[in-house]
């Protein structure tokens, strides 16, 4: 199955809105405990950079470098290990399972980010096994004052338990190859960047704002949208064309 990867990042956009509740936290501190101190303004090649350095912003972009590169990495184990029933891809009735597990698994998001069914928290529980193992490798990046400690910890945020990351590794999974798996993490991790850089900016204001249920309400209807459009595509109730552009997958 072919992915495409305009809507794995728009998911990721909209699902932002529960990275807020995850990460929101994590990426204030960075923020807000960042020097206080102004960067001055002078000619290329000054100390401007090195003062950007030391301030929440780029703890802000480490830790979110760090969060990506991890899901890339779970995409590409995911989608490597799936690689070995590769010869499963050429056949039609395994693509048609493909292409409707991976929109059912958006339309489950799309509900999730509602709160309209909790059944992805479910699939978080298992995930826990993983983050006890993960969660102790966390005491020596704190206080996190440098962006080494930054970076690695977004590494290690990564494997939070998280309903919608799952879901969307599961589109990953079915991309056939290991680069096709971190393609599709990059560009899920991508679309959630924007909201948590703006949060690092912007602080407890923006979060309370993303977390009002008008606005995940509207976010969850984006996703589950996104899933409904590409069953009904499979079904043949739409025509293919430049809403392809809109589905995961082309089965």
């Amino acid at each position: 199955m072919s992915l495409n990867l305009l809507p794995v990042f728009a998911v990721g956009l909209a699902g932002s809105v529960h990275c807020i509740g995850m990460c929101g936290g994590i990426v204030g501190a960075l923020s807000a405990g960042a020097p206080r101190r102004a960067i001055p303004i002078v000619p290329a090649g000054g100390t401007a950079a090195l003062a950007l350095a030391d301030s929440g912003v780029a703890r802000v972009l480490a830790y979110n470098a760090g969060r990506i590169g991890s899901y890339m990495v779970a995409g590409a184990l995911a989608a490597g290990l799936a690689n070995g029933a590769a010869s499963l891809a050429r056949v039609a009735a395994w693509q048609g399972i493909a292409y409707l597990l991976a929109n059912a698994m958006l339309v489950a998001l799309g509900l999730y980010l509602m709160d309209a069914w909790r059944g992805l928290a479910h699939v978080e529980q298992a995930g826990r096994i993983l983050w006890r193992r993960v969660q102790p490798l966390m005491k020596p990046l704190l206080p996190m004052d440098t962006l080494p400690k930054a970076f690695a910890l977004g590494g290690l945020w990564g494997w939070v338990p998280c309903g919608m990351v799952y879901s969307v590794l599961l589109t990953a999974l079915l991309s056939g190859s290991a680069a096709g798996g971190a393609a599709v993490m990059l560009a899920f991790g991508l679309g959630t960047l924007p909201m948590l850089l703006a949060l690092g900016l912007a602080g407890a204001r923006l979060r309370a704002t993303l977390q009002q249920r008008r606005v995940r309400i509207a976010c969850g209807l984006l996703v589950l949208a996104f899933g409904l459009l590409g069953i009904a595509r499979y079904a043949g109730g739409l025509p293919h064309g430049w809403l392809d552009a809109l589905c995961v997958g082309t089965p």
